[in-house]
């Protein structure tokens, strides 16, 4: 479902990329977010109410839980069908593109469905660390961030509250919101929930962790079958907004761009991590590949994470992208 009221896409090279990449470019003044149209339609009430029937048989992500959240159960992630909220503030670490000037506005939501054993915000993911916020504060928070100048909203660790966040998006819409929507996410998605965001969600934002279910399973809590579910939903995610797409400063208005971590001695399977982009995706999708491991949580512990990864190793992941033909690195 198209965002636009035209698709009438340039061609610029940014000087700011020290790639010097060609990005398809729209002009802002033809942009309009793709939940508005759902929001004129009625139709993103209905999602509303199907998203938050999920509760009640949990089924957000691939763990498919089962259990009543709107009763107070508690599935793998331990959260209720309360959201919790630990911060929301303009983020400049982001990719460049979500920055530019004046930061992605990001909403960090606590608890999280994957709970990795070298989770960086494991105080927020693990522990649950933060405040429980209605649909309406969560709206609030959108529409400030943006009165903040910010370019977006960035929802992070979204999969396990989405009823919450979509609700409290129509609020913002309510109070004028009128910029990009970020689904910042782990890559452990349901095929279900992510159908039920087609058309709201403007910029897909998920990681891909590793290509080994097995190595999945012992690094984040059982999710043997992470590879497989993290493919589908990532194509899935390609499938509704394409590549990225962004305006004539150079700032993310649509699209899909994709995080990975890259793990000690080859752990998290970059080397066909970057085949898997190549071949099912787009050669010019928009990658990140990280070199900001650290033993961080319960890491230390494991002898094979308790080390950051060498230049080397990184140097290595990079060769790989480019041998695989993407052509969209970011430069960082």
């Amino acid at each position: 479902m198209e965002p636009t009221t035209r698709r009438e896409f340039l061609e610029v090279s940014l000087a700011s990329s020290a790639a010097a990449q060609s990005f398809p470019v729209l002009r802002r003044k033809d942009f309009e977010p793709a939940y508005l149209r759902l929001e004129r339609t009625g139709e993103l009430a209905k999602r509303v109410a199907e998203l938050y029937s999920i509760y009640k048989n949990c089924r957000l992500c691939p763990r498919q839980c089962g259990v009543d959240r709107t009763k107070g159960e508690k599935g793998v992630c331990t959260g209720t069908s309360r959201a919790k909220v630990y911060s929301a503030h303009p983020h400049f670490g982001e990719e460049r593109p979500l920055v530019g000037r004046r930061g992605s506005g990001t909403i960090f939501f606590s608890n999280c469905n994957l709970l990795c054993v070298y989770c960086q915000n494991w105080e927020i993911n693990h522990r649950g660390d933060g405040s429980y916020a209605s649909d309406e504060t969560i709206g609030r928070l959108m529409t400030d961030l943006q009165d903040a100048g910010c370019h977006n909203i960035n929802v992070v660790t979204p999969t396990h509250v989405l009823p919450n966040i979509i609700g409290g998006l129509r609020f913002a819409i309510r109070r004028g919101l009128r910029i990009p929507l970020v689904y910042n996410c782990g890559g452990y998605e349901s095929l279900e929930a992510l159908k039920l965001l087609d058309g709201i969600v403007d910029i897909y934002l998920p990681d891909f962790k590793y290509t080994d279910g097995a190595l999945a399973a012992k690094y984040s809590s059982g999710a043997r079958d992470y590879p497989e579910r993290a493919a589908e939903a990532i194509q899935e995610m390609h499938r509704q907004v394409g590549d990225l797409v962004v305006d004539e400063n150079g700032i993310a208005l649509r699209g899909l761009m994709v995080r990975h971590l890259v793990l000690p001695d080859n752990i998290a399977g970059t080397d066909k991590f970057v085949q898997f982009v190549a071949q099912k995706l787009s050669r010019s999708t928009y990658v990140n590949i990280m070199a900001q491991y650290r033993p961080a949580y319960k890491a230390a512990r494991i002898p094979e994470l308790s080390r950051r990864i060498t230049t080397s190793e990184y140097n290595q992941a990079i060769r790989w992208a480019k041998e695989a033909g993407l052509t969209r690195l970011d430069p960082r």
